[in-house]
């Protein structure tokens, strides 16, 4: 008997969280049966080097509910969560750190909201950050203040990446051309209906965090770039201030020359000299991060490939270790991507391109010649 599609699907990114699977699920799971919906849960194992992809696999053999997607190697929260996103069937997709810090039992407030109040966006906002670091807290406060000045008031301030999509807002994502996109800042671009639900955040239940203050700085420089020209515009504004200071600095060394005063002047150029090759440094490298950005553009690599997908697959089946040879990257095109090359029609023999970038070939000699 074919089960019914799922009314809600929840996408849970994680890498290496062996020790929190079983309160995980435990948790989880007594939420969503509670709901009383048809649902499923899309595990992404974003390339875990520990216990995570057995884990899940004993445990997808008792919770006939759950789904795993397995990635090729690590490519990172955002890339994972997309991964799942895109993935999910559901009419209604809700996206959740594996962690706990982030309260399943919030899940179907989330979904009565959207569905009383038709809302495409549900976002779950951490009215209380009290089980973080007093550091960790300011840097937050700090991002959201600087993300909200840059792309817009509707950035929900304290909004992680717990959120409910329609199934319409992840068709809008899917249509999206970006290869790499910070989704907290993406969605709420879209200018969906949204709403908020209020929560509590409360400590990791187990294992230690997977976001440290380099990621934290990677993520917000990511944001920055991806969604506003302001670094550039900074960069033009040191420059003019730059040009402003050499000229005051060339009128008082034309008044000096007059006076008879030109002896004494290395403390004036050799501050003229750092201020300058600091703001061209600066200047250089925030083009820099830009030019990279259009560079990886036009490489076109996908943000992640898929090793496994166990939809439609027996609940019963181990799919634990090692890829079963699947090639697909990305997002599938409505193709089947079991133990072989996804194929996909195209015009002229060209290869098609997925939603996440990556490429699918039709033609056996194509093939063959891509392989080669």
């Amino acid at each position: 008997m074919t089960p019914p599609e799922p009314i809600l699907s929840v996408v849970v990114p994680m890498f290496n969280e062996e020790s929190v699977l079983p309160l995980l699920v435990r948790r989880l799971r007594g939420v969503l049966d509670d709901l009383d919906e048809p649902y499923e849960v899309v595990a992404v194992d974003d390339g875990s080097t520990d216990g995570t992809a057995a884990g899940l696999s004993r445990l997808r053999a008792q919770w006939p509910q759950l789904r795993v997607l397995r990635l090729r190697r690590n490519s990172g929260h955002q890339a994972a969560l997309l991964a799942g996103l895109l993935r999910a069937r559901g009419r209604y997709v809700v996206s959740i750190d594996a962690d706990l810090q982030d309260p399943p039992e919030v899940i179907g407030q989330m979904l009565d909201r959207a569905r009383t109040d038709e809302l495409d966006i549900v976002y779950g906002v951490r009215a209380d950050r009290s089980s973080d670091t007093g550091f960790k807290r300011w840097t937050a406060g700090l991002y959201y203040r600087l993300m909200r000045r840059l792309v817009g008031k509707q950035v929900p301030a304290q909004a992680g990446d717990f959120r409910l999509l329609s199934r319409v807002a992840v068709e809008a994502l899917r249509d999206l051309p970006e290869r790499n996109p910070v989704l907290r800042l993406v969605v709420p671009w879209l200018g969906f209906p949204s709403g908020e639900v209020g929560y509590l955040r409360e400590e990791r239940a187990a294992g230690r965090t997977k976001y440290p203050f380099s990621r934290m700085v990677g993520l917000a420089a990511d944001s920055v770039t991806s969604f506003s020209a302001a670094p550039l515009r900074i960069a033009t504004w040191l420059g003019l201030a730059g040009v402003v200071i050499c000229g005051l600095l060339v009128v008082v060394a034309v008044i000096a020359w007059f006076a008879g005063a030109t002896v004494t002047g290395w403390p004036s150029l050799y501050v003229a000299v750092l201020f300058l090759g600091a703001v061209q440094l600066l200047c250089l490298g925030l083009l820099g991060e830009y030019v990279g950005r259009i560079y990886t553009a036009v490489q076109g690599r996908p943000a992640y490939f898929v090793a496994t997908d166990t939809a439609g697959e027996p609940s019963g089946t181990v799919t634990a270790g090692e890829p079963s040879g699947t090639v697909t990257a990305g997002e599938p095109s409505g193709t089947a991507t079991t133990g072989e090359s996804t194929v996909s029609g195209t015009a002229e023999g060209a290869p098609a391109r997925d939603a996440a970038g990556s490429a699918q070939v039709t033609d056996p000699a194509l093939l063959a010649d891509t392989l080669r």
